[in-house]
């Protein structure tokens, strides 16, 4: 008798979700593609808005950038280091459906500065070089919004600093150049001063090594908190350290110019969270670079379930060393490790040997067989590059400025101007048979604290009736390696989906129930079947 098409579909599914997630860990693969030759700046800084537009932005002291200010605008700055009077752009939107560039005006000096995006969808950017160091820029989504600037709105000058959303909405500005303290924006009675932080003059070395330190917000409410090889648990409401973590195994720094990176691993029962940072460069590195003795970079991540009563690291081996790596938090929940390169550190000419080739890590797998290498992209990515994830599931890759200028010739690595997509394995078109299709909710839609999310989607080939998951991702604001308030929360796993009709299916999840676990603002929700992602849509919890 012959077997009905269905069952002979479904059959075959089984064999192929039964060896997906083999594939997708042992496979190398991912596709390159260059949205655009040039922007006309350089993509030091990068946030994807609710808009699905990025802010893109670099520095305002180098001199002209390749992308004119429209309608005959200048900007004129007799604090400028470089160009008094510059009709061009250091900033632009990208639209990512258009693949357009808008120029945007920046008016003081955004270099080696940091961001976050409020609850009601306004990119708080803060600090930043010279004239711009003590500066809170604010940039709205909308068709023809462009930078405003409060110039003295911080207490004191931030460069190289790091943000982090915090519950209530606001955003904690940490350390910086020479600043071994902390600041709230928006200013409150009570919190509108600067907050004293010795761990950050503790953890500073004759390179520094404690600049853009990793920060990420604990399960309990206190912020991890790491610079250069050590870590604490602090409780920013009190200025007291909860507990000190072991110092990390080897004792190389990982923080700016040493260079490493660090991701919060996807939250899943929001009781336990674990930390990984990966790459950096060896002590001393920074000085030897500097003699033009490029040392190998770090090959190693360590990871740390900080919620552990007694945690202690775990070292895990790269296939390939590298610094100036990003992380990215993938909708499948593993980590993209792309950008950098495998000799040197950060700073001025300092980098070489291009880590070209991205991997992806995969947190749930077995020691020893977590890593994945992927297609190499043509173009070096060092100093000065970011990546972000995008809502299709696409990574947005930009930068690459290691000279002071922008030079294009005469040099081993010319200032880059391109943007590129890095597509992970998932969006292959072999998949396309298993990627979800949210039907319902639409975009935009609003949730609350501990509400139920009743979620429609489509899938052309037969369900696997328990691989579906649903995960919900914070955009970051990528610069200098390190994407500040990354977030990947699960929001159930293993899920029974329900049979609509036809190939539509419906699942049913809870929205976190504190901000503690889920900030306020704006986050990308996936559906996940068998390890492939939907396209996102964004929601916003309030």
């Amino acid at each position: 008798m012959a077997l009905p098409i269905s069952f002979l579909l479904f059959f075959h599914f089984i064999l192929l979700t039964g060896t997906l997630h083999r594939n997708l860990t042992h496979a190398a693969g991912g596709q390159w593609t260059l949205l655009k030759p040039s922007i006309g700046i350089s993509a030091m800084h990068m946030q994807l808005l609710s808009n699905d537009r990025v802010v893109i932005f670099d520095r305002t002291d180098f001199g002209r950038s390749n992308l004119s200010l429209p309608d005959g605008k200048c900007r004129n700055d007799p604090n400028d280091n470089a160009v008094k009077i510059d009709c061009s752009a250091h900033s632009a939107e990208y639209d990512v459906a258009t693949n357009s560039i808008r120029p945007l005006m920046i008016l003081t000096d955004t270099w080696c500065s940091s961001g976050t995006v409020a609850p009601d969808g306004r990119l708080i950017q803060t600090g930043g070089f010279n004239d711009g160091d003590r500066t809170v820029r604010i940039f709205t989504p909308c068709d023809n919004c462009d930078w405003e600037e409060k110039p003295t709105a911080l207490g004191v000058r931030r460069w190289y600093a790091t943000n982090q959303i915090l519950p209530n909405g606001w955003a904690i500005i940490i350390g910086g150049r020479r600043q071994f303290n902390y600041e709230f924006y928006p200013k409150s009675n009570g919190m509108d001063r600067v907050f004293s932080l010795p761990f950050l003059q503790q953890t500073r070395d004759p390179e520094e090594n404690n600049l853009y330190p990793f920060v990420h917000l604990n399960v309990d409410g206190n912020l991890f908190i790491f610079s250069n090889n050590r870590a604490i648990l602090f409780n920013y409401r009190n200025n007291a350290i909860v507990r000190t973590y072991p110092k990390m195994p080897g004792g190389d720094p990982r923080c700016y110019p040493s260079t490493g990176s660090s991701v919060l691993l996807p939250l899943k029962n929001f009781k336990e969270a674990e930390v990984l940072v990966c790459g950096g460069a060896p002590i001393g590195s920074f000085n030897q670079a500097n003699k033009s003795n490029f040392i190998k970079a770090l090959n190693t991540c360590g990871r740390l379930k900080i919620t552990d009563q007694s945690p202690q690291w775990t070292m895990e081996t790269m296939p390939i060393s590298r610094v100036m790596g990003d992380m990215v938090l993938l909708p499948n929940g593993y980590v993209l490790i792309i950008n950098g390169a495998s000799s040197g550190t950060a700073g001025w000419e300092l980098g070489r040997d291009p880590a070209t080739s991205p991997v992806i890590y995969k947190p749930d797998n077995r020691a020893g067989s977590r890593f994945e290498v992927q297609n190499p992209s043509k173009i070096p990515r060092l100093y000065h590059s970011t990546a972000i994830l995008l809502r299709d599931g696409r990574v947005l890759i930009g930068g690459s400025n290691p000279h002071i200028s922008y030079v294009f010739s005469g040099v081993q690595y010319p200032t880059e101007l391109s943007l590129e997509a890095f597509s992970p394995p998932y969006m292959e078109s072999s998949y396309s048979g298993f990627r979800p299709k949210i039907v319902t909710p639409t975009s935009q839609t609003k949730l609350n604290y501990g509400g139920n999310l009743v979620i429609q989607f489509q899938v052309s080939l037969p369900l696997n009736p328990k691989g579906v998951s649903v995960t919900m991702v914070a955009p970051s604001f990528a610069t200098h390696s390190y994407s500040m308030n990354q977030r990947l929360i699960v929001l159930g796993s293993g899920l029974l989906a329900k049979t609509v009709s036809g190939s539509t299916y419906e699942i049913s999840v809870s929205a976190p129930k504190t901000a503690v676990i889920a900030p306020p603002g704006n986050y990308l929700l996936f559906v996940v079947h068998g390890g492939i992602p939907s396209e996102g849509i964004w929601v916003h919890i309030q």
